[in-house]
């Protein structure tokens, strides 16, 4: 008893505290391992139930550990080094509590579709479930450290397990050929990032972000090594979120990959890239933002062209998706260029950024929704022509692939339109015109080929007269998204605020 006391006790004081929601995913994940081996193949889907359990609890700590920073300057730290006993090597603050319920939102949504997808694919294995809570735990690290080991740790565990689901389909040629892709560039792509940390060591002879910010402050903007050092570690976070010229895997990997893998890589782990590149370039590498603003605009435009333009010629509806991904990841970027532009164009561009990848999870995991539940035994379900009459066989999810497509474009009125709205407004207000203008002119491309998916599902006809079967697990999901998508496009003002709650920054303009 004295040792389970001892251990409640951990769990709700100092550094235990600050990684409960970590240990749940945890204890969920290795239960889920060792309980797998004992279930008939009748009861596969009590693992899909622990893990949902598992994002439950971490979800509740996570909302306990929110109350308590509530109440506490708005930030708790943990993991303090024995040699530098004023720098910790994690922290909870509005940042790190908002995206992890991102995280969450987005497992939980993933182990909701993928119940009945995997029986289908007959690969409903335990160790499925597993890795997805392994990766989620990764993405919490890598927004909660303040130590450069801590976050590469975090995003190698979330990578590693990707590495693993891309490929899950055993017997599928192009599951096994996206996971060899993924996994040698996605190496290529942590050596460069491990490279930028070495020399972001060497220009401070620390890995805790505070000492690495002090030592930029006082180095001269200019200097070639931190030059180097922002370029490197930039390259590497480009790759995880496939932006141009970083983004050749993209494609390959969304087709090959189980399908609700795909909608989890594609908005999980770009979030969690996402906050980690924020996370650096508003401590490292804010003393030198009139180099790295320039970059992010370059590649962000670089991004929407190639993505838009090469999306336009797809015909299978997840390489299109993948394209459109990248696109994306070039009007995010655009919310970093006005970060990067003075105090105020730093919070709007920051609350932009966060807008934007919340309701980007939900319109994203609601589009490839719709492709998973076309999947059935004969049928990958992943083509244009797949989508056939899907108003006739499956009007709700024919609704909710209009929703999601017209939201996707930024069409009112949904979550997108209001994202892409706060970007320009953002780039506006930061005097970046034409890069105003090459945004809002790429929504007109986007137009064609959202539309054709839509064009596909309502107005040609069917050649598969059988209606379209779906589980109350995906029907749940579906309306989730819908009303994420729609709900916050009507009325965004609750998340506006939660935007702006995860502007509490550390260290950085904000964290003064």
């Amino acid at each position: 008893m004295a040792f389970f006391h001892s251990i409640f006790a951990y769990l709700n004081l100092g550094d235990g505290l600050i990684i409960k929601p970590q240990l749940m995913l945890l204890i969920f994940g290795i239960g889920i391992l060792l309980t797998d081996y004992f279930m008939e193949p009748g009861l596969k889907y009590f693992n899909a139930l622990m893990a949902m359990a598992g994002v439950v609890f971490s979800g509740i700590t996570l909302w306990q550990i929110s109350q308590i920073t509530a109440l506490s300057a708005e930030r708790q730290f943990g993991f303090f080094n024995n040699d530098q006993p004023a720098n910790p090597g994690l922290i909870v603050d509005h940042f790190s509590v908002f995206f992890g319920m991102i995280f969450l939102a987005a497992t939980a949504l993933i182990i909701l579709l993928s119940v009945r997808y995997m029986e289908t694919e007959q690969e409903n294995h335990g160790e499925f479930y597993a890795l997805i809570l392994f990766a989620t735990i990764g993405m919490m690290f890598m927004v909660e450290g303040l130590d450069l080991i801590v976050q590469f740790i975090g995003l190698e565990t979330m990578a590693l397990s990707f590495y693993v689901l891309v490929g899950f389909l055993r017997r599928e040629r192009r599951s096994n050929e996206a996971a060899l892709k993924y996994l040698l560039l996605g190496a290529f792509s942590s050596g460069i990032l491990a490279y930028g940390f070495s020399l972001l060591y060497g220009l401070s002879a620390s890995t805790n972000l505070v000492v690495i910010t002090n030592a930029m402050i006082h180095r001269d903007p200019a200097n070639a090594l931190v030059l180097l050092a922002l370029i490197t570690v930039a390259a590497g976070l480009f790759f995880k979120i496939a932006a141009v010229p970083f983004h050749q895997w993209a494609p390959d990997v969304y087709e090959g990959a189980p399908t609700t893998i795909t909608a989890y890589l594609s908005v999980a782990s770009t979030a969690a890239s996402f906050a980690l590149l924020m996370r650096l370039f508003q401590t490292v590498f804010w003393p030198v933002r009139e180099h790295w603003v320039g970059l992010l605009g370059v590649v962000a435009v670089a991004s929407m062209t190639v993505g838009n333009l090469a999306a336009i010629t797809q015909t299978n509806i997840k390489r299109m998706l993948a394209y459109s991904s990248i696109s994306h990841a070039g009007y995010i970027l655009l919310g970093l260029v006005a970060a990067g532009t003075g105090l105020q164009g730093n919070e709007k561009g920051l609350e932009t950024v966060s807008f934007y990848l919340f309701g980007y999870a939900f319109m994203q995991i609601g589009a490839f929704a719709v492709v998973i539940i076309l999947r059935k035994r004969g049928l990958i379900g992943d083509e244009l022509k797949d989508l056939n009459g899907l108003i006739s066989r499956s009007p709700g999810a024919a609704i909710l692939l209009l929703i999601v497509m017209l939201s996707l474009d930024g069409i009112p009125p949904t979550i997108g339109f209001v994202g892409k709205w706060y970007v320009f407004v953002a780039l506006l207000e930061t005097n970046h015109i034409y890069l105003a203008i090459f945004a809002a002119a790429y929504v007109v491309p986007a137009l064609y080929y959202y539309f054709r998916v839509v064009q596909h599902a309502f107005q040609k006809e069917s050649t598969d007269a059988e209606p379209q079967i779906v589980t109350v697990w995906q029907t749940i999901a579906l309306t989730v998204c819908g009303f994420v998508v729609l709900g916050f496009g009507i009325y965004p003002e609750p998340l506006i605020k939660l935007a702006h709650y995860s502007l509490f920054l550390p260290f950085g303009p904000l964290g003064h």
